[in-house]
């Protein structure tokens, strides 16, 4: 078997296996999601030692399925599985009393599967499936609680929202096969040509969908209603990473419209989003936001043509949040709610998941030597390196302030202020799920030299010393002035707008859903009318055919009459025939032919006969003649 299925077939023989056997799921999971880590781990060694794998599958005609493994894709692939195993450990004591464990489990191991598929998929049919199978899994995930309106509602709003934003997926796709004359991903981004900056714009609108960036941003918030582990998985390695790792890798095709157009998504987003996270009332909303201003950053290094430093924050990132999230799942266990009112002073009732969340949530402002730092200095370095357009750095910088404001404001409510906490079942589980994270988040940015080195990805122009300097400088007053300054007045008369979100007249919802929304109750009552109007017709129609058929009936019981009533006269005038007319003709023909045997006798042929017949004969007509004579 090539080793390029290691990552992918363990969850997915689990998915299978938990849905058959309903027991053991979690163990089952734990299992399928380590062994995709053993596989990711056998792929980065061969690809450290120069190995590339490459496995054909049966796919369309003159479209095979490929999965290929690389430095990038294999490093992608160990990112997915570690979070992906760590955060199943941490679920195992976090859903312990929850109901539906085999159906949690079978989709959170089909969904690592299909995120194993994305990053190792070497064609487009291949990327678009599982990018498809993503969708879905978020979907369930988000709603596993689907009896409860605010989980269902939620569901149906992220997958709505990814859904739309995958038409340009699908389009670029079709753009790329249709101007390369391959599938393979890796031909059809160096043919590029005159469709590579179309087909750039398109996987953007895509990566928009699925990293929640402006204006697509609000569906990721309103996710939250789904179970934490499903949370720390989305936003760090699977649905909400889909959209950032394809634009990385698809970084060779981009034209520098389509640059320009990624850092502007990228760099709007950051500041944005982040400013929606500082007016936060929620903890993991507030996560949740920082998610697509995380992102945001992401694009801006794509945008400056360094997708080196992107992929660098992806693999900080992945660490730094799933760690956030499994910690505010332990906070949310304790209080029983997740608002900032319920978690006042949980931090010290919770010190073990309080550690945890504070280191990672230092690595996410950029302090040293944590991994933030280093991933953020690649980014502020790539956006200051007029590469890109001028104005990425200070919308960089920008979002690396904002970070450390809504960092510290949380870290604050965490910690000040005490309060109860009930007993947590399954911390064991949970601690180890969080520090398990946790320990990456902290020291994965010592290997990112190296890293660097082996990835085949072009690094920024111009190094350090300033990046460094101003992304510390920025990340330190951020962390000042969001523990030190009360939101409201550090956002001013702006608070309020960012409590709605930064919505624009109503914004999104305003703007297109309820259009869409009336268009869609205008079709529905059209669809009314029609099907009233098609009923009447059909009523009309069938009244029209009753009526005919009855007509129908009519002449037909009349012809039969007619025919009966002919029948019968035919039979008497047969009878007639047969009685009458042949009879009397027959009785005509036996009286010819008696009297002709009688007169035969008066024939016989004697001459003494004859002269006799003829003198009584004379006799006869001589006294008839004398009798006439005497009456006269």
């Amino acid at each position: 078997m090539s080793a390029v299925l290691l990552p992918i077939l363990p969850p997915l023989i689990v998915t299978l296996a938990v849905l058959i056997l309903r027991r053991g799921s979690a163990a089952l999971a734990l299992a399928g999601a380590t062994l995709s880590l053993a596989g990711g781990v056998r792929l980065l060694a061969g690809a450290l030692d120069g190995q590339a794998e490459t496995l054909l599958l049966p796919g369309l005609p003159d479209m095979p399925l490929r999965l290929v493994s690389g430095p990038m894709t294999a490093l992608l692939s160990v990112a997915v599985a570690t979070v992906g195993t760590f955060v199943l450990v941490y679920a195992i004591g976090y859903m312990k009393r929850e109901s539906g464990q085999a159906r949690f489990y079978a989709v959170m191991s089909l969904f690592l599967a299909a995120m194993q598929a994305l990053v190792l998929a070497g064609d487009w049919v291949l990327l678009l499936a599982a990018w498809e199978l993503i969708g879905l899994c978020s979907y369930l995930l988000i709603g596993f609680w689907f009896q409860r309106p605010e989980a269902a509602n939620a569901a149906s709003r992220a997958f709505l929202y990814t859904r739309s934003a995958d038409l340009g997926l699908y389009v670029a796709i079709f753009i790329l096969i249709g101007s390369s004359g391959t599938s393979e991903i890796a031909a059809s981004l160096e043919a590029g040509g005159n469709a590579s900056t179309a087909a750039g714009l398109l996987l953007l609108l895509a990566a928009m969908g699925k990293s929640a960036q402006v204006p697509l941003q609000d569906w990721l918030m309103r996710a939250m209603a789904g179970p934490t582990p499903v949370s720390a998985l989305l936003h760090s390695a699977t649905l909400v990473a889909a959209g950032a790792i394809l634009l990385i890798r698809s970084a060779t095709l981009l034209s520098p419209e389509a640059l320009f157009a990624i850092g502007l998504v990228g760099g709007v987003t950051t500041v944005a989003a982040g400013v929606i996270a500082l007016a936060e009332r929620d903890l993991k909303r507030l996560l949740a936001a920082s998610t697509a201003s995380q992102y945001g950053l992401m694009l801006i290094a794509v945008g400056a043509g360094v997708p080196m430093a992107a992929l660098l924050h992806f693999l900080a990132h992945a660490a730094i949040k799933s760690t956030l999230f499994l910690a505010a799942g332990d906070f949310q266990h304790a209080r029983e709610g997740t608002a900032f009112d319920q978690l006042k002073g949980v931090g010290r009732a919770r010190p073990w998941a309080f550690a945890g969340f504070a280191l990672a949530a230092l690595a996410l402002a950029g302090i040293p030597p944590l991994s933030g730092f280093f991933s953020k200095d690649a980014v502020i370095a790539a956006a200051l390196s007029g590469q890109g357009a001028a104005w990425l750095g200070p919308l960089a910088l920008a979002g690396t302030l904002l970070t450390g404001a809504y960092v510290a404001r949380a870290l604050r409510v965490l910690w000040q202020s005490t309060g109860d906490s009930r007993s947590v079942e399954g911390t064991g589980w949970m601690r180890a799920g969080i520090w398990g994270l946790a320990i990456p988040a902290a020291g994965l940015g010592l290997a990112f030299g190296p890293l660097e080195t082996i990835l085949d990805l072009p690094a920024p122009e111009t190094a350090g010393t300033v990046a460094i300097v101003l992304g510390l400088v920025a990340a330190l007053v951020g962390l000042a002035l969001g523990w030190l300054v009360p939101v409201q007045r550090l956002l001013g008369p702006a608070h309020q707008w960012a409590e709605s979100g930064l919505e624009v007249a109503g914004g999104l919802t305003a703007w297109i859903g309820r259009p869409a929304m009336a268009v869609a109750r205008g079709c529905d009552r059209l669809e009314d009318h029609l099907y009233a109007a098609a009923l009447a017709i059909g009523h009309t129609a069938l009244s029209i055919a009753r009526g005919g058929e009855r007509l129908e009936q009519r002449l037909y019981l009349a012809v039969l009459g007619v025919g009966r009533a002919n029948l019968a006269v035919g039979r008497w005038v047969r009878g007639g025939d047969e009685r009458g007319i042949d009879g009397l003709i027959f009785a005509l023909v036996a009286g010819v032919r008696d009297l002709g045997a009688r007169a035969r006798t008066l024939q016989s042929g004697l001459i003494h006969h004859s002269l006799a017949i003829s003198a009584v004969a004379t006799a006869v007509l001589l006294a008839i003649l004398f009798s006439a004579s005497l009456s006269v």
